[in-house]
């Protein structure tokens, strides 16, 4: 068991106290752990304890830490090429990384790729490269969304605190529609389809908000992540598709936090059928390096005129190097597969623990996204962002690191490595278990 309480005189709390004096406090600390090395899905903190992680650096790390096939790549990149600028001179591993993403990324088109920094970087970029193809300003987004820390990123955001206060006014053309959030709709659904999936639904909605040959671009998480693990219908997505070709609308698909066998698919779009016109990514795709990806329709991509593109650092040649070895441990040791297999596990848990607690309002998600939502009770529906807290902070103490999603705060969220071994993936449930009952 961890003790969270550090007593003065441990190297945790020495560091705790030397970064609030040295670091801003909107660079918050959601839990008192201090990690000093990482292997798999272990942590060590800098006091020798051992920790279980089930939040993966915020689903950075599905090859899990350190994983020694990137970790060769990224030495061998080193001692070649650290940096030239990419739009100075070309270099392979960027070329041989974009190749690989046209391959991959859903769409039957011939495909492109920018590489970026961040996840933020490549949903300002889709944006921009949807603007440049259609000669369209607007973009629309959706509630509980969350794209990024960027002026624009925090635009297209639905979350309010902590994200967007106090750093207003935003970028203008954005607007914004209800996610499909069928756990709080009180829309009866007799046939079990999702009652904003229909063009007259968009068409109507739209209609107040702006004139869709205005619209450039939509841009949707397939399950929203921050916004709190939730699913888009599959009939919703579709919908929304069919919409968009209609009217020359072009469809971002963020599959920053979905991406990469998280959901069981490599993207999570692959679950709908439904191929988006742009597609981001970032997190996972560098094992834990900075580097993230705009990839979409040949055409669409190459509407921006040369340098419109770009950046000082974009597509460095160790993160490149990182994100290849990333690919190839995918492929070699079947990560996809695997994700599936563990989000079978971590749902029969969650499931049961749905059917214990009637303060657990839903467990949902995809392949090993999974995740609860914690309520007062399941008639108000009331978010429980105390409890969620709670057991939170009594998981850690027993030896796992978890994270909070929604946008209340209270949803318990599941982002384990996909390298975990069965033993790892049943005692961090076992704890999760544990805590949940304590908090009861």
């Amino acid at each position: 068991m961890i003790d969270t309480t550090s007593t003065a005189d441990s190297v945790t709390a020495r560091l705790t106290a030397r970064r609030l004096a040295s670091v801003p406090r909107g660079v918050s600390q959601g839990l008192p752990l201090v990690l000093s090395e990482a292997r798999g899905a272990v942590l060590r903190d800098v006091d020798g304890r051992r920790v279980l992680d089930f939040a993966g650096g915020i689903g950075v790390l599905n090859v899990g830490h350190c994983h020694p096939q990137v970790v060769a790549a990224i030495k061998t990149q080193v001692e070649r090429l650290t940096h030239c600028c990419f739009q100075v001179a070309t270099y392979e591993p960027y070329v041989a990384l974009a190749e690989r993403l046209n391959q991959i990324v859903p769409g039957p088109w011939p495909k492109k790729t920018l590489l970026l920094n961040s996840g933020a970087e490549a949903v300002e970029n889709a944006v921009k490269i949807a603007r440049a193809a259609t000669g369209r300003p607007a973009v629309l987004a959706f509630e509980h969304a969350f794209h990024g820390r960027t002026l624009f990123g925090l635009t297209l955001t639905g979350k309010v605190h902590p994200y967007k206060i106090g750093f207003g006014p935003f970028a203008p053309e954005v607007y914004r529609l209800p996610f499909p959030y069928c756990f709080r709709c009180s829309e009866s659904r007799p046939q079990g389809g999702c009652c904003q999936a229909s063009d007259e639904y968009f068409s109507s909605r739209i209609a107040t908000l702006v004139a869709p040959e205005a619209l450039a671009a939509v841009i949707i998480e397939p399950v929203a992540g921050e916004g709190g693990f939730i699913p888009v219908p599959r009939d919703f997505l579709h919908a929304l598709s069919r919409w968009c070709r209609r009217h020359g609308v072009l469809l971002i698909a963020d599959e920053i936090q979905t991406g990469f066998g998280r959901t069981g698919k490599m993207f999570a779009m692959e679950h709908y059928d439904v191929a988006a016109d742009l597609t981001t990514t970032a997190k996972s795709l560098g094992g834990g390096l900075p580097i993230s990806a705009v990839t979409g329709r040949q055409e669409v991509m190459d509407a921006p005129i040369p340098g419109g593109l770009g950046g000082t650092f974009a597509g460095n040649p160790v993160a490149c190097a990182a994100a290849l070895a990333v690919l190839d441990v995918f492929e070699r040791e079947r990560l996809v597969e695997r994700a599936e297999l563990l989000g079978d596990k971590v749902r029969e848990r969650l499931s049961l623990w749905q059917a214990t607690y009637p303060w657990i309002g839903e467990a949902r998600g995809l392949g090993a996204m999974q995740a609860l939502e914690l309520v007062e009770d399941r008639a108000s529906k009331r978010p429980d962002s105390r409890r969620t807290a709670l057991v939170q902070k009594l998981a850690l103490e027993r030896g796992l690191l978890l994270l909070t999603a929604g946008t209340w705060g209270n949803v318990l969220r599941t982002l384990m490595p996909l390298v975990i071994s069965d033993a790892e993936l049943a005692e961090g449930l076992d704890i999760l278990g544990s805590a949940l009952e304590a908090a009861n």
